[in-house]
Parts: C-alpha cells; sequence; structure tokens
C-alpha cells in the first residue's frame, strides 16, 4: 500500500469513511425509525383507550351486575374494527371484564395500574398474556371524577416491528444514495488529486519537493518561476541577487521589477527564449525561458495542455563580456603589430637594399627618420598615460586607426590620471567610444577621431574625468541618440556580404553606459560643428558604488 500513489491512498480512505458513515446512518434512521413507530403505537393505544374510557355505555356496564356479558361484545367489535390486538376492560382490582382470549377474563389484569388508579393516563411495553405489547391504560371516572374502571388496550411487539420493518426500504435507499455519491465525489476528487500529483506517491512527492528544493538553492545560475498571470512565485538566491529582489515569500510582478523594459517583457509575456542578452545597469544577463507545461500523468493519454506559467533561468555574463572586452582590445593590438610587422618589412627591405648598393649614409637617414616617427606617438602615449593598460590600448587604437587610413588625434592632459577608476571598465569605455568613433569616421570622406581625456569638475564642483571622443561621421539624429546605448540597437548598415547581418552587434555602447553607470557617472551624445558625433563621459575620481565582475 506505501507504492500506490497519493490519490489511491485518499480514495481508499474516503470510501472506507463513507462505508462506515453509510453504516452509522442506516443505524441511525433504523433506531430513529423504530422509535417513531413505538411512539406512534402508544399515542394510538392511548386514543383508542380515551375513547372507550369516555363512552358512558362502559361506565353503565362497568356498574350493572354482569359487566363482562355487555362489555366483552363490544370489545371484540372495536378490536376487530382498529386493528388492536386487545383491549381490557377491568375493575379496580384488576379483575378484567374483557380479553382478546375469553378464558382469561375475571383473571388479573397483568401490567402497571397505579398511574390508572391516580387518575392519570399511563403507557408502556410490557409483557402480558400476548407477550410484550405497547399498551395504554386509562381510567374510567364517573362524574365524581372517582375511578370506576380502567381500560386498556395495545398491539404486540411483533405487530409493531411489521410497521418498523416497512420502514427498512426506504433506509437502505438511503444509505445506498449516500454511498454512491460519497463514493462518486471521492473518485472524482482522486481523480483530480492523480492530475495534481502527477499519480505520485507520498513519499515520491515528498522527495521531489526536497529535491526540488535543493537544486533551487544550490545552482549557480539565477532560477525563477513566472505563473501565467506574469508574476514571480518562486526564485533562488541567485536570480534574487540578480534581479534586486528582496527574498520575499510574496508574489512580485515582472512589471514591477527594476530591470530594463525588454527583461519586464519578456518576463511577462511567457514567451520562448533562447541565450537573449538583455543588458541591466550593472549586469549582462543572458535569458533562457520556457513553458512550464504539466507533464502527463502514467497511464493517461498525452492531451494539449495550456502553460502554468514559464521557467526562467539567468547566466551572468558580466565578467565574460568584459573578458570580450580585454579579448578585443588584443586582437587590436594583434592586428596592429601584425599591420606594423608587415610595413616595418617592406622598409628593411628598403634598408637592406641601399646597403647592398652601397648607399650606406642614405640607408642610415632613412632608418633614423622611420624610427622617430614610430616612436612619436607611443612616447607621446607614454608620457600621458601613467595605466599601462590605457597605454596600450591607445597605442594599438592608433595603429589600427593609421591602417584604416583614419587621423587620430589624441589630447590628454597630464594631470587627468585615473588611477582611482578600475582599468578594465576604462578600456571598456574608452576602446568601445573609439571602435565606434571609427566605423562611423570611415564612412566620411576625411575620416578623423579626436580623443580627449581631462580633469573636470561636475556641477556640484565634485573632481571628474571627462573622456570626450569626437569622429567626422554623419552624426545621429535625435530620434537614435537615447535608443543607441540600448542593447543590440546598431546603426551600421549590413555586411554587403553578409546576407543582411549587421556590422555591429549593438553591445558595445551598451556595455559603455553600464560600466559608467557602475561609476556613477554621466554620458551624452551631441553634435560636432562638423556634423559628426561626439560622446561626453564624466566619471567622479572616486567612484562611489563598488565594481561589479572586476
Amino acid at each position: 500500500m506505501s507504492r500506490w500513489s497519493l490519490a489511491r491512498q485518499f480514495f481508499l480512505a474516503q470510501l472506507v469513511f463513507i462505508v462506515v458513515l453509510s453504516a452509522s446512518l442506516s443505524v441511525i434512521l433504523y433506531l430513529d425509525a423504530a422509535r417513531g413507530v413505538n411512539d406512534a403505537a402508544a399515542e394510538r393505544m392511548v386514543a383508542v383507550s380515551t375513547s372507550i374510557a369516555l363512552e358512558p355505555a362502559v361506565l353503565d356496564a362497568v356498574g350493572g351486575p354482569d359487566p363482562s356479558a355487555t362489555l366483552q361484545p363490544y370489545a371484540v367489535e372495536v378490536m376487530d374494527r382498529l386493528g388492536v390486538d386487545f383491549i381490557t376492560i377491568m375493575a379496580t382490582d384488576r379483575t378484567r371484564f374483557t380479553h382478546r382470549n375469553p378464558e382469561e377474563i375475571g383473571r388479573p389484569y397483568i401490567g402497571s395500574v397505579a398511574e390508572a388508579l391516580a387518575g392519570t393516563t399511563h403507557s408502556e411495553t410490557y409483557a402480558g398474556t400476548l407477550g410484550p405489547s405497547i399498551r395504554a391504560i386509562v381510567p374510567v371516572v364517573d362524574d365524581t371524577g372517582t375511578v370506576q374502571a380502567m381500560v386498556a388496550s395495545g398491539i404486540t411487539v411483533d405487530r409493531a416491528a411489521i410497521a418498523r420493518n416497512a420502514q427498512l426500504p426506504l433506509v437502505a435507499l438511503i444509505a445506498l444514495g449516500a454511498l454512491a455519491l460519497g463514493a462518486l465525489a471521492s473518485f472524482l476528487l482522486s481523480r483530480r488529486l492523480r492530475d495534481a500529483t502527477l499519480g505520485m506517491g507520498p513519499a515520491e512527492l515528498s522527495r521531489t519537493f526536497v529535491f526540488y528544493d535543493s537544486v533551487l538553492h544550490s545552482v549557480r545560475e539565477g532560477l525563477l518561476l513566472t505563473d501565467a498571470a506574469g508574476r514571480l512565485v518562486l526564485y533562488n538566491d541567485q536570480a534574487a541577487r540578480l534581479l534586486g529582489l528582496d527574498g520575499s515569500q510574496e508574489p512580485v510582478p515582472a512589471s514591477h521589477l527594476a530591470v530594463p523594459p525588454s527583461l519586464r517583457e519578456l518576463l511577462s509575456s511567457g514567451r520562448r527564449a533562447l541565450d537573449e542578452v538583455h543588458v541591466t545597469e550593472s549586469r549582462v544577463l543572458v535569458v533562457n525561458q520556457e513553458p512550464a507545461v504539466p507533464p502527463t500523468a502514467p497511464g493517461r493519454t498525452a492531451q494539449a495542455q495550456g502553460a502554468l506559467g514559464t521557467v526562467t533561468t539567468l547566466r551572468d555574463h558580466t565578467e565574460i563580456e568584459a573578458l570580450t572586452g580585454q579579448v578585443e582590445t588584443m586582437r587590436t593590438l594583434t592586428d596592429a603589430l601584425r599591420s606594423q610587422t608587415h610595413e616595418h618589412a617592406n622598409r628593411l627591405h628598403t634598408i637592406v637594399s641601399l646597403v647592398e648598393l652601397g648607399r650606406d649614409a642614405e640607408a642610415v637617414d632613412f632608418a633614423t627618420r622611420d624610427l622617430q616617427q614610430s616612436q612619436r606617438l607611443t612616447d607621446e602615449v607614454v608620457q600621458a598615460v601613467d595605466e599601462p593598460f590605457i597605454a596600450a590600448l591607445l597605442v594599438g587604437k592608433a595603429a589600427q586607426a593609421n591602417e584604416r587610413g583614419i587621423e587620430l588625434t589624441s589630447d590628454i592632459a597630464p594631470d587627468a590620471q585615473a588611477g582611482s577608476l578600475h582599468p578594465v571598465d576604462l578600456v571598456t569605455v574608452i576602446g568601445n567610444l573609439l571602435d565606434n568613433a571609427f566605423d562611423e569616421a570611415a564612412r566620411s570622406e576625411e575620416p578623423r577621431v579626436r580623443l580627449a581625456v581631462r580633469r573636470a569638475t561636475d556641477g556640484d564642483g565634485a573632481p571628474v574625468v571627462e573622456i570626450v571622443v569626437e569622429d567626422s561621421g554623419n552624426g545621429l539624429p535625435d530620434s537614435e541618440k537615447a535608443r543607441i546605448f540600448d542593447f543590440g540597437y546598431s546603426t551600421k548598415p549590413p555586411h554587403e556580404a553578409g546576407g543582411g547581418t549587421p556590422a555591429g552587434r549593438g553591445i558595445g555602447l551598451a556595455l559603455v553606459r553600464q560600466a559608467v553607470r557602475r561609476f556613477a557617472g554621466s554620458i551624452t551624445v551631441t553634435d560636432t560643428d562638423d556634423g559628426g558625433a561626439r560622446f561626453t563621459v564624466r566619471l567622479p575620481v572616486a567612484p562611489v558604488t563598488g565594481r561589479v565582475g572586476a
């Protein structure tokens, strides 16, 4: 029985309960019917005895010389007409004047007479000459109220049992009806319970709950369950951390979450999602979402069922995206080094050829000028920037701009040191802004990009590091300036050979805004005098919020 499903155990327990309840109900109804039959019989006997006692002829016959000769035929007639088993009219000393069996006439009455002699009516069940009977005894009084005789009438218990047993079919019908209705209700409830518990037993349900609860709190990814109304009804500790929830057990509407509108829409809609990336103020989240459809219970035919809600997983890719930015920076440096290697190989061949031609002085002059030109930008950057990561980034970006035919100018103030800012975040901000500026400037006739890093103050007079990146591109319409930082939005045209795939992923500027928000800074987009775009970033020298994902 322990291996039975919870629904089967429930049905069996309910069935036993209903059988016991029906049996108890039947006994109660039977006893009530028996009591009702006996009470009705007693009341009828009281009425019969009272009617006879009030008959004037009975009082006259009792005072006559031979009461039995007059009263016995009368009593027999009444007994036959009313279906009464006996009517006994007796003297005050119990001597019978009438009886169903004439041989008992003249003998003493068997039963209680004290109440009748006292002038009151009395009913009882008593075993007389005819066996146990339900009887009533009433006094016969004269005009002065003196008891002159007594009248007793009754029916045997067996005859009353016949009337009582006539109620048995009704009692049985009620009991069977209650049993049938109870069994049907229990069956329907057990089916509902089986669907709700998927046919599992108590031990399986308990084990499943323990396992699910352990999984919920041990998995490293954020896991949350949303009902059909778009409310978060269950989530683990990681999901609470990623979404800024307080851990309350009360359902939280997805529309009330402090997350980007795209993520709120996803959680509220209940649609499927596969590795969708959503950028919050401080994190990059990869989201997967599937409808929660109940599985088919064992032994049931599979059928279409509506989703109860959705199951959503959240993966924190903030650190991965930061590493991606560093990898992109290293790739930029690698490309720059590859280009410089190719260029230096050509120059080295030129120098070797001059030496072989015996023109040593010209070879030395060519090599000196090449070295001075290559070293000039590196020296400018290294002297202006103390942070080696930023210096390496700018050297690589300068080489990249040179390769793409873009004029890159940098104006880095000596006092604009960002030592209190994390270099990884600065690489993200400056690197992505320059990459975006390169792409825009490359589409202009005279591609130019300008980078300025200087010390400034905000509206309250607090010191900030101001980073300004300008390009000579076509600028941005006002309608796009607000959307340019949205994840996945890009103004870059499709690749010509890429089948319509956008050249940009729309993630660079989103990461810039995220990094700026982590520093509690600000970023604005304006137009330059020649129609390009100007991105201005202001970062407090001392960050007010801890860096996430470093």
